[in-house]
């Protein structure tokens, strides 16, 4: 039975395993058929949106990965706004909006409130949170 899953991620994209562990369920997720429709980053999470993130050439470059995975899967990625905001995460619709002279989002990823959210908890048959 396939399911429609949504993970909300809360940590930041390094410095603790809880991203690297959600993007990993997220890959055994799809690889078993099941659908991921969105991830959510919210609070700390914001920053695996960050196109500002250079990790050493022996790393594993999670942004790059989530990215990716939303490609390939057609998953949406978005960022809660108003935590991104605090955290110096700006898309490039809210640099506009905040006269700012540039945005530093990744590709791939969007910027939305947490009506976004409760919309895909409605029709999400498993909600996972890292």
């Amino acid at each position: 039975m396939t399911l429609n899953y949504v993970i909300v991620v809360s940590a930041p994209v390094y410095g603790r395993q809880s991203s690297m562990t959600a993007y990993r369920f997220a890959e055994t997720l799809v690889a078993q058929g099941h659908k991921l429709s969105k991830v959510f980053f919210y609070q700390d999470g914001v920053s695996n949106a960050s196109s500002l993130t250079v990790p050493a050439n022996d790393e594993f470059d999670l942004v790059s990965a989530w990215q990716a995975l939303a490609k390939t899967h057609q998953v949406e990625l978005e960022t809660c706004v108003a935590a991104a905001l605090r955290r110096g995460q700006v898309g490039e619709d809210e640099a506009k909006l905040h006269g700012l002279s540039s945005s530093n989002m990744a590709d791939g990823f969007s910027q939305a409130g947490l009506g976004s959210l409760s919309e895909a908890l409605l029709t999400a048959d498993r909600v996972i949170q890292f």
